[in-house]
């Protein structure tokens, strides 16, 4: 089935656990949580303290997708302060350190995660997919929101869908970047089986029938 993960940098921060109270209540099955650094992305989002008060506030599962160099400085803390996924990047550090952060998400007894930027081959993931809970293809650049979908990913993600089928069945495969009623059906015939959605969700007054039109949008066959 597919899950639908709101993206909170799209929500409006002034009344942010008021955003999130309504995209649990319309039906959210994850919550997406950008997390960037200001060098491995030209921005800067939230952080700890942001993540534990909202850890306080809702049971909803906690997709974190850490934007920020060399992660394994923060892998353990951001575990510890509510994510229930974490998602590194595969641009972001050397192999062996990339690793090593994915080992201390499993040791702190949550799921793992590999993201790769548009431009980053699918298969690069091969060596990692051992310890990996999701691969998230990223189908515009890191950093920002509101931007629309680049074609040229969907063959990158079909392409990392037949190497989870092949070598990690049970993966999941997570796209984030310009999804909305019209690229749903694209992305989900590629192979991806998690959604993120930005300003499709938050940038409408109703919350579940913004989520409600994109898993029918989804069911639609490309």
């Amino acid at each position: 089935m597919i899950k639908i993960a709101p993206s909170i940098l799209a929500a409006d921060f002034a009344k942010l656990g008021s955003e999130v109270d309504q995209v649990a209540a319309a039906g959210a099955d994850w919550l997406h949580i950008d997390v960037m650094d200001g060098k491995f992305v030209p921005n800067i989002s939230l952080g700890f303290p942001v993540i534990k008060c909202l850890r306080k506030r809702t049971d909803l599962f906690f997709d974190v997708h850490l934007m920020v160099e060399a992660p394994r400085r923060f892998a353990a803390r951001f575990c510890d302060e509510g994510a229930d996924m974490l998602t590194v990047h595969v641009e972001a550090d050397e192999p062996q350190y990339l690793i090593e952060a994915l080992r201390t998400i499993h040791s702190r007894g949550k799921l793992a995660g590999l993201a790769i930027k548009p431009s980053t081959p699918g298969g690069i993931v091969l060596p990692f997919l051992e310890y990996l809970d999701m691969v998230l293809v990223m189908t515009v650049e890191p950093g920002f929101g509101g931007q629309s979908l680049r074609q040229e990913t969907l063959a990158k993600m079909r392409g990392v869908r037949a190497l989870i089928d092949q070598y990690k069945p049970g993966c999941e495969l997570e796209v984030d970047g310009g999804v909305d009623i019209h690229t749903a059906p694209l992305v989900v015939d590629s192979g991806a089986s998690v959604l993120v959605a930005g300003s499709a969700v938050f940038g409408r007054t109703d919350r579940a029938a913004a989520m409600d039109e994109l898993r029918m949008a989804a069911a639609v066959k490309a």
